[in-house]
């Protein structure tokens, strides 16, 4: 089976950097979103996909065993580096051997088939509201605008160890396969997306035009796809293979004001505050700013009022200093603050402390647990788990939440 692809990765038209990457090497191709603030999320998605093409090249282990280890690779990097701490992303990558694509899947980047113009979902959303869906809460078009539609439930480098979905799709001659991040599904209806995927002559043209409709949608978040497209050994068309390509270039000025990004969190809940950011003389990377000359201004007479909004604007200047410095200073505090809690009626992991400043929540969640918060606050131990329970780190709070899965357990077991 010859095959083409089709790849593009874009910021969109809100964020300030681009936290998704894409992997190009036949015959693995996969994309990634990454999540925990601007660098935290760049950081994460490029770590997994980097560390899964290294195994693979070296044939360590089945794709499956190599995105498991990408997760740790993330996690543990996570652990050691407190400027990336709590960082995940997402994967989804498909594997071609012949008319086989062996598919594994995390988080909710997803995957899509295309077979006589049809559109098939092919990855199952690891999302808060598909798992609402799946046990009958709400309806699949209700989740569709539902407010926690991008929570995740499942993601890489959260946890020691995650999850993997993995399954093989056969595919025919004319097939067209499409992975593609939530900057993307979260902007186009699928309806627009099958007609672009039916109609575009090549992949490259497909995906250009994916990424096109959604920036036009809002563009509020970053937009990557890659586009395979199946054919007979012998036609025309050749396999384009790339690394990890480095994020774009902003080439159009950055709106000031930007809706939450849902990278600022580990996997659900509330956005963490991102700090202040760098002044744009230290980034690295391509330079997006714009020079130009300034008209020379002639100084105004020294005056006493002159002097006093002098003093004004000093005074000014040291006010935002104190209250940025202290809003940094609140930000590093609360990153370091753990409690298991309560959300959506089930046990879970927050980072901040319990409680909330003029209607200002200062925590999130970061892993929202199986386990019913009703039945656990139905045991002593646990009565005061809507209050939260703090602990010292990440670790004590995931041994709250072992404990209190043992708890559940033994009190399921029937009296001997």
């Amino acid at each position: 089976m010859n095959v083409r692809v089709g790849a593009a990765t874009d910021i969109g038209q809100v964020r300030e950097g681009n936290e998704d990457s894409y992997l190009v090497v036949a015959p693995l191709y996969a994309v990634a979103d990454g999540m925990g603030g601007h660098r935290g999320g760049e950081v994460a998605s490029s770590l997994a996909l980097e560390t899964v093409q290294q195994l693979f090249e070296r044939q360590e282990g089945s794709l499956a065993d190599q995105v498991s280890r990408a997760n740790r690779a993330v996690y543990d990097r996570s652990q050691s580096d407190r400027s990336v701490s709590g960082m995940g992303t997402t994967l989804t990558a498909a594997l071609i051997d012949e008319n086989k694509v062996h598919l594994v899947h995390v988080g909710d980047s997803r995957a899509y088939l295309v077979r006589d113009g049809a559109l098939t979902q092919l990855t199952e959303d690891h999302t808060l509201v598909h798992r609402m869906v799946l046990e009958g809460e709400i309806t699949p078009e209700e989740a569709e605008t539902h407010p926690h539609r991008s929570i995740l439930t499942r993601a890489l480098g959260v946890d020691e160890s995650v999850q993997v979905d993995e399954g093989d799709v056969q595919v025919e001659s004319g097939d067209r396969l499409l992975l593609c991040t939530d900057g993307l599904t979260g902007m186009v209806p699928e309806g627009q997306i099958q007609e672009i995927l039916r109609d575009a002559a090549d992949p490259q043209e497909a995906v250009d035009r994916l990424v096109k409709v959604a920036n036009r949608a809002g563009g509020i978040d970053n937009i990557t796809a890659v586009v395979l497209d199946f054919g007979e050994a012998g036609d025309k068309g050749a396999t384009k293979a790339s690394a990890i390509p480095h994020q774009p270039t902003v080439e159009q000025p950055v709106p000031k004001v930007a809706p939450p990004e849902r990278s600022d969190i580990t996997i659900v809940g509330a956005p963490i505050p991102e700090p202040p950011p760098e002044d744009s003389a230290s980034r690295s990377g391509p330079s997006s700013t714009t020079t130009s000359s300034l008209p020379a201004v002639r100084p105004a007479p020294t005056t006493p009022r002159s002097h006093r909004g002098r003093r004004v604007g000093i005074w000014a200047g040291v006010t935002i200093s104190v209250l940025v410095l202290g809003v940094v200073g609140a930000r590093l505090f609360l990153d370091t603050q753990w409690y298991v809690g309560v959300s959506n009626g089930r046990v879970a992991i927050f980072r901040g402390i319990p409680a909330e400043v003029a209607g200002f929540d200062l925590h999130s969640v970061v892993i929202e647990t199986s386990l019913s918060a009703a039945k656990a606050e139905a045991l002593v131990a646990w009565r005061g788990l809507p209050e939260g329970i703090t602990t010292d780190d990440r670790d004590g709070a995931n041994a709250v939440v072992e404990q209190i899965r043992k708890d559940l357990e033994r009190a399921q077991q029937p009296a001997s």
